[in-house]
């Protein structure tokens, strides 16, 4: 019987009344994003699972219902939304379809403990059966050997919270284990999958949305690799992890596996409109019956949809996309925002900065990241492409600077925000700017810093010597690019500067990574085993020259008391009162002389 508890919550059985599955209102903003450009004005949507507050402003343009196991999320939903059913996958009502249904949380999120668990496959198609033909099922699904898995302190099989009493992995075979088999079971299930996305950076908080046809295809993309980094770097920030997930994710990209080593799959599938056999009338858009609000520019894939969202946490947590068309790959921003912690601006010391808030907006350049580029360089000892890209990117400064000052993003951006691409330069993030001009060496000793304290405090081995500290290895750098750095030039750039105090000893910082800590270690080891040798040099110097000492004293005590000494003494006492002597007569006859010259004239 429904037990009616609210003006849009209903409880047909299965509900669980006590319990909660709340998601960081992070997770929900790059889906958020792809929703919008995905579901049309007045469509038929079913939201099952739990999904944060960006998913339900993108979807407040449809006709929405929440399938929710727990009540108290229910109850926090239920004034934004046309329905709520609070129950299991079971408790749908039988021939109820709808244009889109949502399942951004994953099938296990729809699982209720009040009754008998369906599985994996029941579940699937549980979902599959709620969309009409025609209509579009957005699954996500956890990778049970993705990055997170990779990296974690934890065991995952060793899960006894209140939200695990189902542990997902490859042993399971119930579940799909890889994209090639999440695309089987959809085909079983009577579904077309379509544009796929991997999340990162992690399962429960996915700041990154990129489509893995190009990541399969884009393998040396500076776009790719700095987003990889930068959401696996803020991701794992103040965790203790085995190694280090941006470094994995970035390797894992260069290598053509960033998506089979995704934390999670975001797959967009479709069900066919006509009975199998017959003409497929559903080739073009989504929803092609629906009036959608806007033309949605080109995108990346046969949904024309965008090949990544990204939420930017330096654009206070705004959604942007990278859309693809003639012109090469463009940044769009989008009307989602999500909360976020505040990020502070680019490493400019205490000059005024400030974020446009148009951007960003335009083309994305091509080419490799600098950062990757130039570690690369300095693990495989290859001093050539680091004197090219160096002294290239030194004179590409010049090129931009007015009167030998920088303004705008490039005064702003480092290592980790420029791509090459042959002589050609560019900067991926053109947001910030600076209000005051900087001078071209400052901008280059910081960018050079930066890369210094990433290459030392990253236990990165590069040609040169390992008793360089930061500031040294900078003004090294300089050199390489044809700079004549010193130590007061670096320093006077990076005073102001809030990182300015960086040990080579000290750990790289976000991720705590038990790797990076023993390597972090063992550099410490060597400077106290270097420090410890210096110090018993100096220890065994000054006990030399302390037994000198001695000897020179023992030998003076010595003359002082011989016969010869005492002699010695005799004859030259008479010597020196004679010379005493002659030096008060010298005065005196200087006095006379001048009293006479001062005389009445």
């Amino acid at each position: 019987m429904t037990t009616e508890t609210a003006s849009a919550v209903t409880l047909p059985g299965g509900e669980m009344l006590a319990w909660s599955d709340r998601t960081d209102p992070a997770d929900d903003g790059p889906l958020a994003a792809l929703v919008a450009r995905l579901v049309p004005a007045g469509a038929r949507v079913l939201l099952a699972g739990p999904h944060g507050p960006a998913l339900l402003d993108a979807l407040a343009h449809t006709r929405l219902t929440c399938l929710l196991r727990g009540y108290p999320d229910a109850t926090a939903v239920a004034g934004r939304v046309d329905r709520v059913l609070v129950t299991g996958p079971r408790g749908l009502p039988a021939g109820e379809e709808y244009d889109v249904v949502i399942a951004g949380a994953g099938l296990d999120a729809i699982e209720s403990v009040e009754g008998d668990p369906l599985g994996w496959d029941a579940l699937l198609a549980r979902l599959v059966a709620a969309v009409r033909p025609g209509g579009d099922l957005l699954l996500r699904l956890d990778n049970p050997l993705g990055v997170h898995r990779l990296v974690a302190a934890e065991s995952w099989y060793a899960g006894r919270g209140d939200a695990e009493w189902t542990v997902g992995g490859v042993l399971d075979a119930a579940r799909p284990a890889n994209l090639a088999q999440v695309r089987e079971r959809l085909t079983a299930a009577g579904m077309r999958a379509r544009t796929c996305y991997a999340g990162y950076p992690r399962p429960d908080l996915t700041t990154a949305l990129l489509a893995v046809d190009e990541l399969a295809r884009r393998t040396t993309s500076g776009l790719f690799d700095a987003v990889l980094h930068a959401a696996c770097t803020d991701g794992y920030t103040g965790r203790f992890v085995l190694a280090d997930p941006a470094r994995l994710a970035v390797d894992a990209l260069h290598a053509g596996r960033a998506a089979d080593l995704a934390p999670s799959w975001l797959v967009l599938a479709r069900r066919p409109a006509t009975e199998p056999g017959g003409a497929d009338d559903d080739a073009g858009d989504p929803l092609p019956h629906l009036g959608r609000p806007e033309d949605p520019p080109p995108g990346g894939g046969p949904d024309r949809l965008p090949v990544a969202f990204v939420a930017d946490p330096t654009a206070g947590g705004t959604v942007v996309e990278v859309r693809d068309g003639p012109p090469g790959w463009h940044w769009y921003r989008t009307g989602v925002t999500v909360p976020t912690a505040s990020a502070d601006a680019p490493d400019a010391g205490r000059e005024p900065v400030h974020r446009d808030p148009a951007a960003p907006d335009g083309p994305v350049p091509d080419g490799r990241l600098l950062r990757s580029l130039l570690l690369d360089g300095c693990l495989r000892r290859d001093t050539a492409l680091l004197r090219r890209l160096l002294r290239g990117y030194a004179d590409w400064l010049d090129g931009q600077a007015e009167q030998g000052r920088l303004a705008g993003a490039v005064a702003l951006a480092g290592a980790d925000d420029l791509v090459v691409d042959g002589d050609r330069w560019g900067v991926l993030d053109r947001g910030w700017r600076a209000d005051a001009p900087l001078p071209v060496d400052v901008v280059l000793a910081r960018t050079l810093w930066r890369f210094a304290a990433d290459l030392l405090t990253g236990g990165y081995a590069h040609p040169w010597t390992s008793t360089l500290d930061v500031t040294g290895l900078t003004v090294l750098l300089g050199g390489v690019a044809g700079r004549d750095f010193d130590r007061a030039v670096v320093e006077a750039a990076t005073e102001k500067a809030a990182t300015a105090e960086v040990s080579p000893t000290d750990p790289p910082p976000g991720p705590r990574s038990y790797q990076q800590l023993r390597e972090a270690w063992l550099r410490q080891r060597e400077e106290n085993a270097r420090l410890s040798a210096l110090l018993k040099w100096t220890e065994n110097l000054l006990t030399s020259r302390e037994r000198a000492l001695r000897r020179a004293e023992a030998k003076l005590n010595l003359l002082s008391g011989s016969l010869s000494y005492k002699v010695g003494r005799l004859a030259l006492t008479p010597a020196r009162m004679a010379k005493r002597g002659a030096r008060a007569a010298k005065r005196r006859a200087r006095t006379a002389i001048a009293v006479k010259q001062e005389g009445p004239e």
